[in-house]
């Protein structure tokens, strides 16, 4: 997936992830979308840098591309780090 719009600026709030984007739009998604961002810290999530195609956090190796939560898509990786 591609896109033009890119995001400026990012926020946390208890239950989710707010992502402002280029062209004016507001997105808001669950945090439990992306469990590495749900159990990380608020200070772990802070440390966010945003690239031409979405958001990145070094520490957390996690990835969060524009076009997927265009898509309405989360972590698509199969986290089995916490499965029963």
């Amino acid at each position: 997936m591609s896109t033009s719009v890119s995001a400026t600026a990012v926020r946390f709030d208890a239950d989710s992830m707010w992502v402002e984007l280029s062209d004016g739009r507001t997105l808001g998604v669950p945090l439990a979308w992306f469990p590495r961002l749900l159990r990380a810290t608020p200070e772990e999530r802070q440390l966010v840098r945003l690239t031409s195609r979405g958001l990145h956090w070094d520490a957390l190796d996690e990835d969060v591309s524009v076009a997927g939560l265009l898509a309405g898509l989360g972590d698509l990786r199969a986290d089995t780090s916490f499965a029963a």
